[in-house]
C-alpha cells in the first residue's frame, strides 16, 4: 500500500503536496502544488496527477481534459481551442467531471445527450458538442490505454448541417438597409451582404485591406474575442485568404467614410464596436423596418443565396465565400439552387 503525504503550511493555513513521479521519458522529477484548503484536496491532487503520468485510465474525466487541452494548445488556434474550453466547461464537464474514464459507459452517454436534447438546443449545436466527447475518448485511446469509446454503443444526436437556412432577398435587404440610420454600422451591413464575409473579417479590416482603385477587399486576418481580449489571428482555414471584388457602390461608400475619418490610421480596424453592438443594432432595425429576424451570420447566407439567384457557380461562390472546399458550399446552399431537371430534358430531347 503506498501512502501518499499531505503538509499543512502554517503560514497560510492551507494544505500542500509534494512528491515525485516519472515522466514520460522514465526520469524521476518532484512535484510540489500549494494552495489547497482541504488535506483531501492536496492529497486528490496527487492521485489524478499520477495517473496522468502512468497511463493510467481511470483517471477521470476532467484530468483526461486537461491532459488533453494541454497537448492540442500547440497544434490547434486559439479561437478553435477556446470554443472547445467553452464546450467542454458548460456541456460536458458538468455532467462526467469526476467520473474515472473506465466508469463511463454507453448508458451514461445515453443519459448526457438526453439532458442536452431536453434544453431545446439547435440540431447542428448538439451535433458539435457530442462530437468534442467522441474526440475525447478518440484521444484516450490512442494515447492513454483505453479500450473503446463509449459514444460509439450510445449513438450520435443532432445534424451537421440545419434543415434550412435564414436569409434575407434582396428585396428584403433593400428595405432593411433603408431604415438604418446610423452610417457606419450601415457600412458595415453593406459590407457583409455585399461581399459576405465573417463578421470577424469584417471586424480586422484595415484601411489598407481596400483597394479603392481596383475595387477590391483583401481578407488577410481575422478579430476574435477570447477571454475578453479582442486578437487579430489568421482567417479561419487556408482559402480564407482571398481577394473580393466589390461593387462601384460600395467602394464609393468605403471612400466617403475613409475621407471622412481623418484620425484613422491606415492600420487601424475599421470597424472598432462589437458583435454585441452590431447585433443589437441589426435586431433593432429589423423591428423598425417590419422585417424577418436573422442573425448576423445570415447576411453570409443572404449573400450566397444573391449570388445564386444570380446564377454564379458553386466554385466561384465557394472562392469568393472563402469555403476550404467546393463540398461546403454544395452542401450548404445546394438546396437553393433551381430544380432544371427539366430543362435538362428538354435540351437533351433537341439533340435527337
Amino acid at each position: 500500500m503506498i501512502i501518499i503525504p499531505a503538509y499543512k503550511d502554517t503560514t497560510t493555513n492551507t494544505w500542500y503536496c509534494k512528491f515525485y513521479y516519472s515522466d514520460w521519458t522514465g526520469t524521476k522529477k518532484q512535484k510540489k502544488k500549494r494552495g489547497f484548503k482541504t488535506k483531501k484536496e492536496a492529497l486528490n491532487f496527487e492521485i489524478e496527477f499520477i495517473k496522468q503520468q502512468t497511463d493510467n485510465n481511470d483517471m477521470t474525466l476532467n484530468s483526461l481534459v486537461d491532459l488533453y487541452f494541454n497537448d492540442m494548445k500547440h497544434r490547434l488556434k486559439l479561437n478553435t481551442m477556446n470554443t472547445k474550453r467553452i464546450i467542454f466547461d458548460t456541456r460536458i464537464l458538468p455532467f462526467f467531471k469526476d467520473m474515472p474514464l473506465t466508469a463511463i459507459k454507453p448508458t451514461n452517454i445515453r443519459s448526457w445527450q438526453n439532458e442536452l436534447l431536453s434544453q431545446g438546443l439547435s440540431e447542428t449545436y448538439l451535433k458539435a458538442v457530442n462530437t468534442q466527447l467522441i474526440a475525447l475518448f478518440n484521444y484516450a485511446i490512442k494515447y492513454y490505454g483505453l479500450k473503446d469509446n463509449p459514444c460509439h454503443k450510445a449513438g450520435t444526436i443532432g445534424k451537421k448541417k440545419a434543415n434550412n437556412i435564414d436569409f434575407w432577398t434582396l428585396e428584403e435587404y433593400k428595405t432593411f438597409i433603408s431604415y438604418v440610420d446610423e452610417p457606419l454600422c450601415k457600412l458595415a451591413f453593406n459590407v457583409l451582404y455585399y461581399t459576405g464575409i465573417r463578421q470577424g473579417e469584417l471586424f480586422a479590416l484595415t484601411v489598407n485591406d481596400i483597394d479603392l482603385i481596383n475595387n477590391t477587399i483583401s481578407i488577410n486576418k481575422s478579430l476574435q474575442r477570447i477571454e475578453k481580449n479582442d486578437i487579430i489571428t489568421e482567417p479561419k482555414t487556408p482559402k480564407s485568404n482571398r481577394l473580393i471584388a466589390i461593387p462601384q457602390a460600395l467602394t464609393d461608400e468605403l471612400q466617403d467614410y475613409i475621407n471622412t475619418s481623418y484620425s484613422l490610421d491606415v492600420q487601424e480596424r475599421m470597424f472598432y464596436f462589437t458583435k454585441t453592438y452590431l447585433r443589437y443594432n441589426l435586431l433593432k432595425y429589423c423591428n423598425l423596418s417590419k422585417i424577418k429576424k436573422i442573425r448576423v451570420h445570415d447576411l453570409r447566407h443572404s449573400h450566397a443565396s444573391l449570388l445564386i439567384e444570380l446564377g454564379f457557380s458553386p466554385l466561384l461562390i465557394s472562392e469568393r465565400l472563402g469555403h476550404e472546399n467546393i463540398e461546403t458550399t454544395l452542401n450548404t446552399y445546394s438546396h437553393l439552387y433551381p430544380n432544371k431537371q427539366t430543362e435538362v430534358a428538354e435540351k437533351l430531347n433537341n439533340l435527337f
